[in-house]
């Protein structure tokens, strides 16, 4: 075992001597949008402390920001799927780092837009809501508009530009981006929040996608039409391609036919079951470390990076560990799906956190980060058994479906952890909420691995599209 990384590197710096390696640039460019994405995105949690303080925000307030966007980001990524298989991919993903760039400013100005909403809620009859509650509600419906488009437009990127036998790999690669994100956020937004304020932490890590658009518009073209391919890395591109004699249609496919294969389905059922988890790891963990053990600001750091560069390593890890198995003679599918499994127990870890986190707050932030770390890895594999089984033209349509079912599922996870977390605060025993939470999140793993297993028991390929 000790032998079989090494093998794996060696065996693709061959291939990149033989044929090139500009498809890595490629990888490259999606990995640092993913860290952007993240880096936005993490933002409103590591203030959340300090805001909650500033305006007076409940748990329940807390848990229907993010709920917002989970929602929006939910029925954003149906329609950003299908955009961006509309669109070529260079410029839905510009498009979808512009808006989103734009969502993360907005943010600052959360107070002024926030008067207007309230008004309007008061008006129609919605209810009383608080001025900063509702400019942080639109404030991240923006930016989970625009942040919809990023996993759609990266997986087709990928699938354009990666052999199936790599893509898991390439996956993991450019997924480990949103561990370098929720690492930096830490190091950079409280000590921006320090010196200049909270609405500055929005500002400056909200320009910083303008910047990638550039390098993203000058690198990226369709591998058919891309100057800087070699001859030789094109053909090792399509070189496992099924159908490679003709090229395929592009006419779009309708959602209600795509719902019709189990395939669909089970990449749906598996991500309403997980991408909660991560997004419950993502939003909650700075108040989890201020509730529990009275950490905040720049003392977050640590934990959070140590937490994440778990995270890193299971996403890098989790697109090598299918081609362990594959190397063994297994079908891609089955490789990833045995892969799958071993990683589904990981998360059983966190069921730890509590009953030992008497001993050092240290020992939860380990715990949760092997569970992190194993969505990561489970997170490159399940992305990738949709470009396994579906043609390029569906890939961004489905991994959108699966986004809206997996922003659903943390619509629920959200909401319920809130309630949790107010309800046994008032009875002052906060840390019976975090346990039944961190009991569902240990479980859904092994949950959504058996379902999925069942809808689709081996390989089989969408032929008919």
């Amino acid at each position: 075992m000790t032998t079989q990384p090494k093998e794996t590197v060696e065996k693709f710096q061959n291939v990149n001597r033989a044929v090139g390696k500009y498809r890595w640039t490629i990888c490259a460019l999606v990995f640092f949008a993913t860290t952007i994405n993240y880096l936005d995105r993490q933002v409103l949690s590591l203030l959340q402390p300090r805001l909650e303080e500033l305006f007076g925000w409940t748990n329940s307030d807390y848990a229907n920001i993010t709920a917002v966007f989970q929602f929006t980001y939910a029925i954003s990524m149906l329609l950003a799927g299908r955009i961006i298989d509309k669109l070529d991919t260079r410029w839905g993903y510009g498009w979808a780092i512009i808006i989103w760039s734009v969502g993360a400013i907005v943010h600052a100005l959360a107070l002024p837009v926030g008067e207007g909403i309230a008004s309007v809620f008061a008006l129609v009859g919605i209810g009383a809501v608080s001025v900063s509650v509702a400019g942080f509600m639109f404030s991240r419906a923006v930016l989970a508009f625009g942040e919809a488009g990023n996993f759609p437009a990266a997986i087709k990127a990928i699938a354009e530009y990666f052999p199936k036998r790599e893509r898991s790999l390439a996956t993991g690669i450019f997924n480990s981006g949103a561990n370098i994100g929720a690492i930096l956020a830490p190091i950079t937004v409280p000590w921006i929040y320090l010196h200049w304020g909270w609405e500055a932490a929005f500002i400056i890590i909200g320009c910083i996608g303008f910047l990638w658009m550039f390098f993203w518009l000058v690198f990226y073209e369709k591998p058919e039409k891309q100057k800087r391919l070699s001859a030789q890395e094109l053909s090792y591109i399509h070189s496992d391609e099924e159908r490679h004699t003709q090229p395929e249609a592009t006419e779009k496919v309708s959602w209600v036919r795509l719902l019709g294969y189990k395939q669909t389905w089970a990449f749906a059922f598996g991500k309403f079951m997980t991408d909660g988890v991560w997004w419950f790891f993502l939003f909650w963990l700075p108040a989890y470390l201020k509730a529990q053990y009275g950490i905040i600001d720049k003392a977050v750091t640590l934990p959070l990076a140590l937490l994440y560069t778990l995270a890193m390593v299971g996403s890098v890890g989790g697109g090598w560990f299918p081609m362990h198995f594959i190397k063994k003679g297994y079908t891609v599918y089955d490789g990833r799906m045995r892969a799958m499994l071993v990683i589904a127990l990981f998360p059983l870890f966190i069921l730890a956190a509590q009953p030992l986190g008497s001993i050092s707050y240290w020992l939860p932030v380990l715990f949760i980060g092997i569970g992190a770390s194993a969505h990561q890895a489970w997170s490159a594999n399940i992305f990738t058994t949709v470009s396994d089984m579906f043609p390029k033209k569906a890939v961004g349509s489905v991994v959108g479906i699966g986004g809206m079912a997996g922003g659903l599922g943390a619509v629920l996870l959200t909401k319920l952890g809130g309630a949790l977390f107010d309800h046994y605060k008032a009875l002052g025993h906060i840390e019976t909420g975090y346990t039944i939470m961190f009991t569902i999140c240990s479980a859904a793993y092994l949950v959504a691995w058996r379902v999925m297993k069942t809808l689709v028991p081996k390989y089989s390929p969408i032929t008919d599209l």
